[in-house]
């Protein structure tokens, strides 16, 4: 009897973490995708921005990999790692049966960057190579004042790490970390639990956009995501 109102306080819990999140999301206002780059920030130039967005669809054209960068007047009393799943779900960028989506996202006056990566290319996009990405390539340029440099700095080695362009990124081991195995069997069942009410949210979020939005990328002309999803991994940094 014990273990089983033990399930169902698991069961509760669950239920609460998974739907917590959109009752947050509800009562905060995201910025609205309106393209490849969305500067809300007002860090680039129209030229940079330009130039970006021609490196951005020239990437999603040869790869069908979507990469969106954002910047943020503010991140309204969020983290950015809180910000980020959350916007790249709202949005749906990349595919949404593969997940190929990544955000670059930086908010100035938090003083905050984030490379936010969908579940489809966690692999070639692992928390090591954004990290490196981020401290390498987009923290120097901003800690000089020079942040679309960084923006721009940090997008190239992004599309060149998602391109398997290994010695852009050389000296990076491969991310092996893997969850270990709970020593508890209730927290294990818990485990489980949520697992597969997310993949089950997830296949319910993927078959809505594809019909809502024909499988496509846009809407009348215009610039979408695809559907792709989320689960908040990748790397932050500060500067």
């Amino acid at each position: 009897m014990r273990l089983v109102i033990q399930l169902q306080a698991g069961v509760f819990v669950a239920l609460w973490i998974l739907l917590l999140p959109g009752a947050v999301a509800a009562q905060i206002q995201l910025p609205e995708l309106t393209g490849r780059v969305v500067d809300e920030a007002n860090l680039l130039s129209t030229s940079t921005e330009a130039d970006l967005v021609e490196m951005l669809q020239a990437h999603e054209t040869e790869t069908g990999q979507q990469v969106v960068v954002v910047t943020v007047q503010s991140l309204n009393g969020r983290t950015i790692e809180e910000f980020g799943v959350e916007l790249g779900r709202a949005w749906g960028i990349g595919q949404a049966e593969q997940d190929n989506g990544v955000l670059l996202i930086v908010a100035p006056n938090e003083r905050q960057v984030r490379i936010e990566v969908g579940y489809g290319l966690e692999g070639a996009l692992t928390d090591a190579k954004a990290s490196v990405i981020i401290q390498n390539e987009i923290i120097p340029a901003f800690r000089t004042g020079d942040r679309a440099r960084g923006i721009v700095d940090g997008t190239r080695a992004i599309l060149a790490a998602l391109r398997g362009e290994a010695e852009t990124l050389s000296g990076i081991a491969e991310d092996d970390q893997k969850f270990a195995i709970p020593p508890v069997l209730i927290f294990f069942i818990f485990i489980l639990i949520v697992m597969s009410l997310r993949s089950f949210g997830r296949h319910g979020r993927r078959h809505s956009r594809s019909g809502s939005r024909m499988g496509g990328w846009s809407s009348g002309g215009g610039f979408s995501g695809g559907g792709g999803s989320f689960g908040g991994g990748c790397s932050s940094g500060s500067w």
